[in-house]
């Protein structure tokens, strides 16, 4: 075995070792953790900071994902003579070199920016195209071809001409430096197209114009990160090697699971997967597996044994990454009686509270919802709320992607609402009394549906 062969199967064993180790810890030390509460709490913090506008996590994530971006082939090899094309190498201070860098890196955030506020306002358009399979089938086709473009199969490349000249723009000085920031991106479409095609899609889910613009901002800050420190402190960055290339298959496998979650209704993975450490454990060591086995540090263009294996590693990595997102998604096993029994015909849910004059609560939601998945699990759950829903004859219009139907989206529409989540609280006169287009907690919630009489 040559030399590089062994150290590619150590890192990936270190790899696996640790994430066995660090299931291992948990299981045995903390049994709030045992219980696989710390992951749920993770992503219901997630969603709750996009809901309450507080978006810390959001944004410390996608700016993780831009510095990941930095680490690939198309980025990483060139960051040094980047450096050097814009002045920053010949600097003869640290303020200058920090003055060239910024102005390279407001480059590249000029260029990501406009493309999440455009995100953003097409959100709630977004956000109901995802309700039909003849988007999120099509989605899910481009984030596999997307897969398929990190892992080798075909390069995003500019035309080389247009490459060229593209290279050419800018030059030493502030101004030069802008301009290199701008085009860069571009240059480097290979490795960082998928990426914020996979963003920006997410960003049109959460149909908010100024997330989407701060968002991706926070990743161009995080692709150019690498380049800052280089021109600023002109320190030398590792060379280039195997692990470069490994960064493009962990954001292969990304894409892959991506798609997955665009299809998890169509799939049925909420169904199929159960909310126990059982589960979570198993996928996670699904993903350990993959790892080992070569998911991550081999290579498609090798002969057909090291292609098998990088298949079967991506596979198994793959299913564990699903099998986690349908943990996620799946509702926890709850006690009897932690349930609203909703109805789901709205034109009979409404005759029954003219008839027995009770108030009405109206939920629209969808699978592909995330803040309407959390009222589901943290909300609608609990005892509190469930207590006092009694007194209501509730309805639920899911418009998720199999069970849409212009009817419900014509309930939707009176209620002058094209975006979710959606509940509407009526009063037994059926006037409206308040209206909800964002997650609650249950105390919230509770409060509410007490001013409806």
């Amino acid at each position: 075995m040559r030399n590089q062969e062994r150290r590619s199967l150590a890192a990936a064993i270190v790899a696996s070792v640790a994430v066995g180790l660090a299931l291992l810890l948990v299981s045995l030390v903390s049994p709030s953790a045992a219980r696989a509460d710390f992951i749920g709490d993770l992503a219901h913090t997630f969603e709750r900071s996009l809901a309450n506008g507080t978006w810390g996590l959001s944004l410390g994530l996608i700016f993780l994902a831009g510095l990941a971006t930095s680490l690939t082939p198309c980025v990483f090899p060139m960051i040094a003579i980047t450096v050097s094309v814009f002045g920053a190498r010949q600097a003869k201070t640290k303020l200058e070199g920090a003055k060239l860098s910024t102005s390279f890196v407001l480059g590249i955030a000029t260029l990501f920016t406009p493309l999440g506020v455009i995100a953003g306002l097409s959100g709630d358009l977004f956000g109901a195209a995802l309700a039909s399979a003849w988007v999120l089938v099509p989605l899910a086709v481009i984030f596999l071809a997307l897969a398929a473009s990190m892992f080798g199969a075909f390069e995003l490349n500019l035309p080389p001409a247009l490459q060229n000249k593209l290279s050419s723009v800018g030059g030493v000085g502030t101004l030069g430096a802008f301009l290199f920031g701008l085009v860069s991106s571009v240059i480097a479409a290979p490795c960082t197209g998928p990426v914020v095609g996979a963003l920006l899609s997410w960003i049109g889910t959460t149909r908010s114009v100024a997330f989407g613009g701060l968002a991706m901002f926070v990743y161009a800050l995080g692709l150019g990160t690498l380049t800052w420190i280089v021109g600023t402190f002109a320190i030398s960055l590792p060379k280039s090697g195997s692990w470069v290339e490994w960064t493009k298959s962990v954001f292969g496998i990304a894409m892959i699971v991506a798609a997955i979650y665009y299809l998890r209704d169509l799939l049925g993975l909420g169904e199929v997967a159960q909310k126990t450490t059982t589960w979570l454990l198993a996928s996670l060591a699904l993903m350990a597996v993959g790892v080992l086995v070569g998911a991550v540090h081999l290579s498609f263009h090798d002969g057909w044994p090291v292609r098998l294996r990088k298949g079967a590693g991506v596979a198994l990595a793959t299913v564990g990454l699903a099998g986690l997102v349908g943990w996620l998604v799946a509702l926890p096993p709850l006690p009897p009686g932690a349930r609203i029994p909703w109805m789901s015909d709205y034109a009979a849910a409404q005759a029954l509270a003219r008839q027995e004059h009770k108030p009405m609560l109206v939920d629209f939601g969808a699978s592909w919802c995330g803040a309407c998945g959390e009222l589901d699990r943290d909300t609608f759950s609990d005892l509190r709320v469930v207590s006092a829903a009694r007194r209501f004859v509730p309805v639920r219009v899911d418009l998720s992607p199999d069970k849409d139907t212009p009817a419900k989206r014509a309930v939707l529409r009176s209620y002058h609402e094209r975006g979710l989540p959606l509940v509407v609280l009526h009063g037994a006169d059926g006037v409206e009394v308040a209206r909800l287009k964002q997650f609650v907690p249950p105390e919230e919630f509770v409060a509410l549906l007490g001013r409806a009489r």
